[in-house]
């Protein structure tokens, strides 16, 4: 497949609703949490994290000492979306997909946020690992 996938209706809703949450967040984490929010109301992906049945809870509020490093590299706002749908897109055309799915954003998100999004699921009680399994059985399910 030569051509780019494009985005399906739900992933670009989901990427506008980031765009407009992301630059109210203060600390990578803080964006990294509002990327799960968004990513648990929004398509494929919603309905993956539903069934993960990840709790309400939240990170300590914003400016507070996590006890964390800082990550050495920051995600600029601007570039956030462009970075996360790039990464989305190769990961679409990884699996030989002509759109790009919200579950493809998941995936970019993990790795664009790295151990601030790790942060998150844990904070909400799951972690990556079980993201991903839950990803692949509910692929499965959906080609059955």
């Amino acid at each position: 497949m030569n051509a780019s996938p494009t985005l399906a209706p739900d992933t670009a809703l989901l990427l506008g609703m980031a765009s407009t949450a992301l630059p109210f967040a203060r600390t990578p984490e803080d964006k990294a949490e509002r990327w799960l929010r968004v990513l648990r109301q929004n398509g494929e992906v919603g309905a993956v994290l539903t069934e993960l049945q990840l709790s309400e809870g939240r990170l300590q509020a914003s400016g507070e000492n996590t006890g964390r490093e800082p990550p050495s590299s920051r995600i600029d706002d601007r570039d956030a979306i462009e970075k996360v749908t790039e990464h989305a897109t190769r990961v679409a055309r990884q699996r030989g997909a002509a759109r790009v799915a919200t579950t493809d954003v998941l995936m970019a998100v993990m790795d664009v946020y790295g151990p601030d999004f790790d942060h998150v699921l844990q904070a909400h009680g799951t972690d990556r690992k079980a993201v991903v399994e839950r990803l692949g059985t509910y692929a499965a399910s959906r080609k059955g």
